[in-house]
Parts: C-alpha cells; sequence; structure tokens
C-alpha cells in the first residue's frame, strides 16, 4: 500500500492520518521549519504556517502569534527537553503528533555532524500518551508503524517487524 522507501513512507502514512482527521479549512501550525513533509501537506490542500526555526525550549512565543485550529509536530517531539511546556502553551484543540519508538536494539539518535540534531527522548507510546493527558489532551487515535531501511544485518531486519514511529491525534480536554 505505501512505498516502502523513507521517508515516502513515513509521509503517506502521516497524510493519510492527518486527512483522516483534519479538514484542509483548518489551519495548522507546523512546529518546526518549512520542510518536505510541510510542503506535501500544502500540496494536499492544507494551510500551514511554520515555525522559524527558534528554539521552542527557550521561546514558544510563536505558538501566540498566529491563529490555528491545529498543531502538528512531527518529528520534532523528541528533540525538545521539555515538550510539556509546549504542549501547555499550545492554543489549538487538536495536536498531530508523531515521534520515533524507543527501540530495545538501538541507541538513541544523535548526528555525528549537528550538535543540534538529536534525540533528548525516545519514547515508548505510553509516555507520549501520558505527557499529553498531563498536558490536557485526551487521545483520539493513535498508530505505530514500522520503518524498514534495505541494509543488511540484525537492526535492520527487526525495524521490517518492529514498530519505529508513534503518531496521535489527541484533543484539548475542556477544563470547564
Amino acid at each position: 500500500m505505501y512505498e516502502k522507501t523513507y521517508p515516502q513512507k513515513r509521509f503517506l502514512i502521516t497524510l493519510d492520518f492527518l486527512q483522516k482527521h483534519l479538514s484542509t479549512n483548518e489551519v495548522i501550525l507546523d512546529l518546526g521549519v518549512s520542510n518536505p513533509l510541510s510542503h506535501l501537506m500544502k500540496e494536499k490542500g492544507f494551510e500551514v504556517i511554520n515555525t522559524n526555526g527558534e528554539d521552542l525550549d527557550d521561546d514558544c512565543s510563536a505558538l501566540n502569534k498566529a491563529s490555528y485550529q491545529a498543531v502538528t509536530a512531527f518529528e520534532i517531539v523528541e528533540h525538545l527537553l521539555n515538550p510539556y511546556t509546549i504542549l501547555k502553551n499550545v492554543q489549538a484543540d487538536k495536536v498531530f503528533i508523531s515521534v520515533p519508538l524507543r527501540l530495545w536494539f538501538a541507541k538513541a539518535y544523535q548526528s555525528k555532524t549537528d550538535p543540534w540534531d538529536r534525540h533528548y527522548h525516545e519514547f515508548e507510546a505510553w509516555q507520549l500518551d501520558w505527557l499529553l493527558q498531563k498536558a490536557g489532551f485526551e487521545i483520539v487515535d493513535s498508530l505505530k508503524f514500522t520503518h524498514p531501511v534495505k541494509k543488511f544485518g540484525i537492526r535492520p531486519l527487526l525495524r521490517w517487524f518492529t514498530p519505529r514511529y508513534y503518531l496521535v491525534y489527541a484533543k484539548k480536554v475542556n477544563s470547564n
């Protein structure tokens, strides 16, 4: 059903999930700079506003600068030291988040060339669910999926069967 190459498979699954739950009439604030996935979202008719690459751990004012109905954070939350603060400051009732799952057979990702490209968190699904719940959201739908790679070895083989990504749609719980 999905092309098995990276990142196309991940993008197609994410777009299908987004289209299932969000109207193209709703404005999306996508955390992170404009990227291939946000361009595909626009091609599918979504109105997408991206943040400008600011360090959201230090400055989450971008969450208050635009009018939006949903927030997307696709492979962003794991790079934040404090994703809870970001989620508490979201001004929308809907969030869509995907994270790489913690794998027992692989260490947390850390770029060897870019000191900012590293994962402070690699979640188990229950941990992201708990974070969202604590920030005032309830899970509406979720999906785990694999991320096969075309390499030889035990770890690449395990990636064909072990879910690598967790995708979540959550709504803000009314505090009234």
